[in-house]
Parts: C-alpha cells; structure tokens; sequence
C-alpha cells in the first residue's frame, strides 16, 4: 500500500478533478503492475494497471489508495473491470467520500465474491487525498500557504527588494510543489509589483498548474508575462461583479479565464473565491502570497497547510512583513497549526505546518 501511495502522489497537479490514485497489483508474491491516474484523470489507475497485467491479473490482489469508482461515466466502472479482471482480493485504506461511489465499489467487489481489506495506511493517505475530499465535503479545495521570509518575517525591503531572500534549493524545492497543486494562486498587488510567471520549471514537460490570481478591478498589466502567456497556460483571474467590463473582455480574449466571486466588504470575499475555483475543478491550490491575500485566508481560517522557508538574514521593522494585518486582539483568535515536516536547504530552513485539530 505504500508503494501504492507514492505512484500516486506522482499524480498530483495533474489529475483534477479527480483524485491522484496509485494502484499496485500483487500475485504470489511478485509485483505484477502498478499505475497512477493519467493527466487530465483518465484512465484511472486500476483500469491502467490491469492492462499492464493482462491475462495475468487473474487471482491477484489489487492494492488502491481510494475505492474503486462504481459509476460509469466517460469510463466504465473501475469495480466492475477489477471484477472482469478475475481479481480476487482489494486492499484499500477508506472508502471514497464521492457520492456516486461511497461504499458502493466496495459493496459490488464483494457482491462478486472479491475479498476487501479496509484500513491499510488510511492516515496517510487521507493526507494525501485531502484536497479531493475536502472539495467534495465543502466545495473548497486544500489551500496551502507558502511564505518565504527572512529571520524577522519580512517578504522584502521598504524599497520593495525581494529577489533573493532564500537560495536555489528552496526555490527549486517550491517548484517541487508548485507541481504537486492544480494551481498556484496571488494576489493582484504581487501580480502587479513582481510580474511573475507562476509556472514549474526544473520538473521536465507535465501539465502546467493554473495559475490564478485574484484581482477585485482585473487592474493588472497587459504587458505581463501572465498576459504573454495566457493562450498557452492556464490563467484563472478572479474577479468582482463590477470588475471593468472592457477590462474583462480584453483578457478573455487574449484566454484567459475569467471567475466572478463576491464581495465582502470593499474586497474579495476568499471563501467565495475558493468555492468558484473548487467548483471549477481545482482540489490543490498552492498560495503564494501577497501578504493581503495570506492574511485574508489566514484570518477566514482557510488555510490547511503553511509551508515557511526562512533565510538567515534580517531586514528590520522597515521591511514588508509576510503577512498583512488581521485585526487580531487576543493569541487565542489566532489560527493554529502543529509542525508536520522540517529539512534544511542549503542554510535555508523549511517547515510544513498542518492545520491543528479543534
């Protein structure tokens, strides 16, 4: 199952909106195939490693990270081609929270004659399948914020001087994640003030995360490395209702797309941010800032992972700090996170933060 875990986590980024499942098959001892869900979400990782297997798959044991799908859709049942397949036994870790599926994969499985084994290795992979399944239960995807700060917190200098605070293997190890999320997501003052790419580089040709950005006005630059690129990578811009109208035709028609999202107050409301980007498909979204937008998430109690690298310098109380104001008068209204993972990076410091329990 943990074999089976890590073919999948090569799959995420690049199989929303369905969820990056592993499969392994196992026959007398020996590893027969193993897959994960093709780009895009099909085909599924069973349907992939029975037709590695072939004939062969008959009297194995099929090791999933996620229930087998009991719906036809574009593609028949993975249940019902596991069932055709002779397979004799499925070892799963839950059961998927998809309600076209819930149980029902594993109820025809067993209905067939098919051993389930449930349980194997379900903490991690409910880490690993938390994004789908937080979309599926609240209409948000995982958000994942990142900061990269100096020592005292600060994202850049008082003149705006930012590149670079921490070194090439943190830079190369947010790429890594960047390619793990559906999407990478700013705000439109970092759009404005950095001119970014927002794409994975260093990790070979893969499908691009969407980049998306959240702007009130759609005030950004048309001569912008986003705007150059929209025809070729996705681009989300999330946008008011009373956003220009002149402003949002021009960048559709340079491909953009462009999401409509609520207002709360003189700002876009995050949560309803979120839950048009979710509704489109999106189960990873990786945050990477400004400091306005990480506030707001924060402060909304959106945020389900931090991911911090802090380099060893310090820029004084003049600096830009790596998060905006929250309107925070006690320690116990602030959001809580228990460290999951820490690694040095050529004298950088990386720490991933999980959402605490309440």
């Amino acid at each position: 199952m943990r074999l089976a875990l890590s073919i999948g986590r090569r799959g995420m980024g690049q199989t929303w909106p369905n969820p990056a499942v592993g499969c392994v098959l196992v026959k007398d001892g020996r590893i027969l195939a193993r897959a994960v869900t093709a780009t895009g979400g099909r085909p599924h990782a069973e349907v992939q490693a029975l037709a590695q297997a072939g004939a062969a798959a008959k009297g194995a044991t099929a090791y999933v990270t996620l229930e087998p799908c009991s719906h036809i859709g574009e593609t028949p049942a993975c249940s019902q081609a596991l069932i055709d397949a002779g397979i004799v036994r499925v070892v799963a870790p839950f059961e998927d929270n998809d309600s076209r599926v819930s149980g029902r994969g594993f109820g025809m499985l067993q209905a067939a004659g098919i051993e389930v084994t449930l349980g194997i290795c379900a903490e991690e992979a409910a880490i690993d399948h938390a994004g789908f399944f937080l979309r599926n239960d609240t209409g948000r995807p995982f958000v994942t914020l990142k900061l990269a700060s100096s020592f005292d917190g600060r994202i850049a200098t008082a003149t705006g001087e930012s590149q670079w605070i921490t070194g090439e293997a943190a830079r190369k190890h947010v790429h890594g994640l960047r390619a793990s999320h559906d999407a990478v997501m700013v705000g439109g003052g970092t759009a404005r003030a950095d001119d970014p790419m927002l794409n994975v580089r260093g990790y070979g040709a893969r499908r691009q995360p969407v980049r998306v950005v959240v702007s009130r006005r759609l005030d950004l630059p048309m001569m912008s490395k986003l705007a150059a690129s929209a025809k070729d990578v996705p681009l989300w811009l999330c946008h008011a209702p009373d956003a220009d109208k002149m402003l949002l035709q021009t960048w559709q028609g340079i491909g953009a797309t462009c999401v409509e999202c609520s207002l709360q107050g003189q700002q876009l409301d995050v949560a309803s941010t979120l839950q048009a980007i979710g509704k489109a498909g999106l189960t990873r979204v990786f945050c990477e800032g400004g400091g306005a937008l990480a506030a707001s998430l924060l402060k909304a109690d959106l945020v389900d992972e931090l991911v911090g690298y802090t380099a060893g310098l310090a820029i004084g109380a003049e600096g830009l700090p790596a998060i905006g104001a929250m309107g925070l008068s006690n320690l116990s209204a602030a959001p809580r996170f228990k460290l999951a993972e820490q690694q040095t990076l050529d004298g950088d410091v990386m720490m991933r933060w999980r959402r605490a329990s309440k």
